[in-house]
């Protein structure tokens, strides 16, 4: 199998687990991937993960809650100003305050959220709702 995206392959992985009923689901593992689970487990799509160390670039082993209607990488990566969310939100979220925009900022990865509150422009990398 070729890897050509792993955000895409793992938020895949994760919403097929979820929608077969799954408790736990392991992922490849990548720094992005990490700050990606991180958000989505700070708004409370999924339960505790660990890195795991196969040997090559690792896995992270996740815990399922159940909260996760839909999530999906966001290809192109889109360029977003800090006053323009409305538009995206609008696209890929399903209502107003329901899910969230994890994106790439200059302080980090970041929920849409968060950018809005620093005022800070950055690309798309996924949603989750």
């Amino acid at each position: 199998m070729a890897l050509n995206d792993p955000l895409a392959d793992a938020l895949s992985a994760i919403r097929n687990a979820q929608s077969v009923g799954k408790k736990e689901c392991t992922i490849r593992a990548s720094k992005l991937i990490g700050h990606v689970l991180k958000i989505m487990q700070e708004q409370g799509y999924i339960g505790t993960f660990e890195f795991v160390d196969d040997g090559k670039s690792g896995q992270f082993k996740l815990n399922l809650t159940g909260n996760i209607n839909e999530c999906g990488a966001i290809k192109p990566r889109f360029s977003v100003r800090h006053d323009e969310f409305a538009k995206w939100e609008s696209r890929y979220l399903p209502g107003e305050d329901f899910g969230v925009l994890i994106m790439t900022t200059t302080s980090g990865v970041v929920a849409h959220t968060r950018a809005k509150e620093m005022k800070l422009g950055g690309k798309l990398l996924a949603y989750v709702y």
